[in-house]
């Protein structure tokens, strides 16, 4: 059995599309599948289409989060109620192709847990690609792992993955970077892109900024350690420079202190003084928001029982 999950936000217009591509797909493909749809609060009508298709098809299962929680908390709620030996994740906005699955799967029956599908002619506009790039590159380097900016969400996943994902109920959720973590045997294939047909991307730059920093807080202690090196080198140049300004005290090249040099190394200092404590300040945010233990979703209405 085949579950695929697949979080939905603006989806009036494309979810039914969607279902049926994956229907056609998967009714030759597995005996037995199922669909999963997130409504992640959509301000627009996709949950009635849901609802809709639910009634038509006893294969798509519907789900709708009592807010707008996000897309790696939508694609929770769907991990968590599928059912299948294998799962797809995949994007509701078509740019992931349904019709790509197949090969997914064959390559997963070779003896790999997860197949990722790697786009390797993006479809998105140039700014958006120069952005990706910035971003995965930057979040490789704090988070210490490699992130492809040609990798998504879409993917086959084992259900032992699955289970394993699962079972990482901390309050920040990022997909890509729980399936790196779990480990497992896992490869990649190549898979078109296809454009997007109508509307744009929710992620806009201060939700991909926002993203990164919760990403980069939740997975890795990099800044801090950065900010010793950084506190390190700074008192080490301190240090050089006060011995030079002291040989030069004593050598009487200095005749008249100045104040300009003491008020600059004051407020650069307090600067990264600040900044330090602005880092450690968001981790024990971070912290603060774990301990609660609040839900990472809620689930307001289901299509099944």
């Amino acid at each position: 059995m085949i579950s695929v999950v697949s979080p939905i936000y603006f989806g009036e217009s494309l979810t039914e599309i969607l279902v049926e591509r994956l229907i056609s797909t998967l009714d030759v493909l597995v005996p037995s599948f199922e669909i999963i749809l997130v409504d992640d609060r959509s301000p627009d009508k996709s949950w009635m289409v849901i609802q809709k298709l639910c009634a038509k098809y006893k294969v798509v299962r519907g789900i709708r989060l009592s807010r707008n929680f996000g897309q790696h908390y939508a694609i929770t709620a769907g991990l968590d109620h599928a059912k299948g030996d294998w799962v797809v994740v995949m994007d509701g906005d078509l740019q992931d192709r349904p019709e790509e699955i197949p090969a997914l799967y064959a390559k997963a029956n070779e003896g790999y847990s997860v197949v990722l599908a790697r786009r390797h002619q993006r479809q998105d506009n140039y700014f958006k690609k120069i952005f990706s790039k910035i971003f995965y590159r930057v979040l490789s380097y704090l988070t210490g792992t490699y992130n492809d900016p040609a990798v998504a969400n879409f993917g086959i996943y084992h259900r032992s993955v699955i289970e394993s994902i699962c079972t990482m109920r901390e309050s920040i959720r990022y997909f890509p970077t729980m399936v790196r973590w779990v480990g497992f045997n896992r490869t990649y294939i190549d898979v078109d892109h296809a454009a997007r047909p109508e509307g744009k991307t929710s992620y806009d730059f201060s939700k991909r900024i926002k993203l990164a920093t919760e990403i980069i807080l939740a997975y890795s202690d990099k800044p801090l350690r950065l900010t010793v090196k950084a506190g390190f080198y700074i008192s080490l140049i301190s240090f050089l420079l006060g011995i030079f300004v002291l040989f030069q005290f004593f050598s009487g090249e200095i005749t008249v202190l100045g104040y300009p040099s003491l008020i600059v190394s004051i407020w650069f200092l307090s600067g990264i003084i600040i900044m330090i404590m602005g880092i450690v300040g968001l981790y024990i945010g971070k912290i603060f928001e774990s301990v609660k233990e609040r839900p990472i979703y809620i689930v307001e209405e289901k299509t099944f029982d």
